[in-house]
């Protein structure tokens, strides 16, 4: 039981550094087109999809992956 809950722990701290990764894209054009960009966000998109519905845009930034990491 502790082996399977240590997985899972390791595997929320990989997404973790998935999303800080795909947030850091963000900040240079056409990262997204690259194979890198587009394999990150794969992986990223599908969670975020559903929070983007609850409009966490200030001021030019997206609070949305900071919601999700939480």
């Amino acid at each position: 039981m502790i082996f399977i809950l240590l997985i899972l722990l390791k595997l929320i701290k990989v997404y973790s550094y998935l999303l800080l990764a795909y947030a850091l894209l963000s900040w240079f054009p056409g990262a997204y087109d690259s194979w890198l960009g587009r394999l990150v966000s794969d992986i990223v998109e599908p969670i975020l999809k559903p929070f983007r519905s609850l409009n966490l845009q200030f001021a030019g930034l997206d609070f949305t992956i900071y919601l999700v990491m939480i």
